[in-house]
């Protein structure tokens, strides 16, 4: 039981800068902006977090500035294509190379640099009362790290914005028919704005959750194409903040069992430690021809993804 406690543990820990990624990619999304920068966007918030917290040792401050580095990212893209119009595929992929450049311009200063023990002991776990002492999801959700928490708080409020309010019902008109949205006197350009430049900031944190909290310090490409798969997952939950919690811990678990059983033998053959580390990309790729193939209408995405809005045309 104490060995899977600490798998589960383990794999919430692995999945929760992929959540942030998912969950900011999805507000993005879904008032139509398809978004392919948001490994550039966690990049810049890994960076510039990292880079706050070795000057000041503040935790607040340093999720603060790395949140406020995805979001300059996201202002950009949102610049080019809300205001130009531009293509979103290609400014996305811009981004994500703008992205690294500026990681990599960060590397020569950060690298070898570790947290001081105080900053670290901030972010470890804190078990909360009565909640942690449930048998099984006890430890595994409430005796984690504060940005553990704050991811889970995320995903409710951003379910709650998305399908219990106005505004969150305006957006996801905005995402299916912007031009029918404008018309019924909805802000298209304010909305699509609010939600790409809140999603950059998710993205931000995500990327500052690496460098901050779980390794601690600073690695050459640190997210290892962690936004990439965070695009793919945002088809896998269908756009349901809820159900992004579910495929982030579950890409954290295959994550975890590729160092579980590492070096382990299976029938006297040892099994090969980069097919163990293929297997949450593997896992993605299925799912994702699973989710495709079906036509249900809650698996499609938002009608006008990926569609510059043109006022002039409706």
């Amino acid at each position: 039981m104490l060995a899977l406690t600490l798998f589960l543990q383990t794999s919430v820990q692995m999945g929760t800068h992929i959540l942030l990624a998912i969950l900011g990619g999805i507000l993005c999304e879904k008032v139509g902006n398809s978004n392919l920068g948001i490994e550039g966007m966690m990049l810049m918030g890994a960076a510039a977090g990292f880079a706050t917290a070795l000057v000041t040792n503040n935790p607040y401050l340093s999720m603060l500035v790395a949140g406020l580095a995805g979001m300059a990212g996201a202002a950009i893209y949102g610049f080019i294509s809300i205001t130009l119009k531009g293509n979103q595929t290609v400014t996305g992929i811009v981004l994500t190379t703008f992205g690294t450049g500026v990681a990599g311009l960060f590397n020569e200063f950060l690298s070898g640099k570790a947290l001081t023990e105080s900053f670290r002991n901030f972010f470890a776990p804190k078990a909360i009362p009565l909640f942690s002492k449930i048998p099984l999801i006890g430890p595994v959700f409430f005796d984690q790290s504060i940005y553990v928490y704050m991811s889970l708080i995320f995903a409710v409020l951003i379910y709650v914005y998305m399908y219990k309010t106005r505004i969150g019902l305006s957006m996801r008109a905005i995402g299916e028919n912007p031009a029918a949205a404008d018309s019924s006197g909805i802000p298209v350009t304010a909305i699509k704005y609010a939600n790409v430049l809140t999603g950059g900031f998710l993205c931000g944190l995500g990327g500052a959750y690496l460098s901050l909290v779980f390794v601690p310090s600073w690695l050459e490409n640190i997210t290892a194409g962690a936004g990439w798969i965070a695009v793919a997952l945002i088809i896998f939950c269908t756009w349901n903040p809820l159900k992004a919690i579910v495929a982030a811990y579950l890409f954290g678990a295959l994550q975890g069992l590729g160092f579980k059983f590492q070096g382990a033998s299976l029938l006297g053959i040892k099994m090969n430690s980069i097919i163990l580390d293929m297997l949450p990309y593997i896992a993605t790729i299925v799912v994702l021809i699973f989710i495709s193939l079906q036509k249900k209408k809650e698996y499609q995405a938002p009608a006008a993804l990926g569609n510059s809005y043109f006022r002039e045309e409706r």
